[in-house]
């Protein structure tokens, strides 16, 4: 026998979590967030990964290049 899911249309709703609200324009709201990322990255000097396809023998060498190549510029 298959299991059918029943919905009473005339049942009032018993409870509605959160109450997010989409920002007015989606546009300028996505662009604030850019904004804000490109600051961080100007004021924090952080590096992305290189690109590419890396190979390595042991796990030992790729934590090592990880932690030599993943980590934030010094800023003077």
């Amino acid at each position: 026998m298959e299991a059918r899911t029943v919905i009473n249309i005339q049942d009032p709703i018993g409870k509605t979590v959160g109450k997010r609200r989409p920002p007015r324009d989606a546009l300028i709201a996505g662009l604030e967030g850019l904004a804000a990322s490109n600051e961080w990255l100007r004021v924090f000097g952080h590096r992305l990964a290189p690109k590419g396809v890396f190979r390595f023998r042991t796990f030992q060498e790729a934590e090592i290049w990880k932690l030599k190549n993943n980590r934030p510029k010094k800023v003077n």
